[in-house]
């Protein structure tokens, strides 16, 4: 079976899997890490999203062969020295619970992860680039104002921790 070299969360893993195996599965699988979640299985609802070098991508169509020297983040390794007793939440993360966004929370992981692509890439995001970027990120709940307004609480917070200058929107 081959075997893949993949970063995850920050550590080196040699992932044995068929090269065609969902990144999803080998995720949750292979590596133990089941916060991104199956949801459709076809690409459409985002409850599997995982960033890849930095990118949203859809890890239920994405093969472990695709993710080959890749840096892959999960929801587990999006907090500041995840995995030790005091892990420093993501901004994200903080700004979920500060909206209280989350009710049933099974998309959740998704959410986030797609805000944090967003946010990598756009630290200042307007309402139509929230919406565009969340496209296709489904919540049965219907949290999705909350959603939008954790988005933007955590973009504050990531501009404030910018130096000056950077991250602010510009007109």
């Amino acid at each position: 079976m081959p075997s893949y070299r993949v970063e995850i969360n920050g550590q080196e893993r040699q992932l044995e899997a068929p090269a065609d195996m969902p990144l999803l599965w080998a995720l949750r699988d292979l590596a133990g890490l089941t916060g991104a979640k199956y949801g459709c299985g076809i690409g459409l609802c985002g409850a599997c999203t995982v960033l890849v070098d930095g990118a949203a991508v859809r890890s239920c169509l994405t093969p472990v062969s695709a993710a080959e020297g890749a840096k892959v983040t999960t929801i587990e390794g999006l907090a500041a020295g995840a995995g030790e007793d005091k892990a420093q939440l993501h901004p994200l993360q903080q700004a979920w619970i500060e909206q209280d966004v989350a009710q049933c929370g099974y998309c959740q992981a998704g959410q986030i992860m797609a805000a944090a692509a967003l946010l990598n890439a756009n630290p200042s995001p307007s309402d139509a680039d929230i919406s565009a970027a969340m496209a296709g990120n489904y919540c049965r709940c219907g949290t999705y104002i909350r959603i939008r307004q954790a988005i933007h609480t955590a973009a504050s917070h990531y501009n404030a921790a910018l130096p000056e200058g950077q991250g602010e929107a510009t007109p």
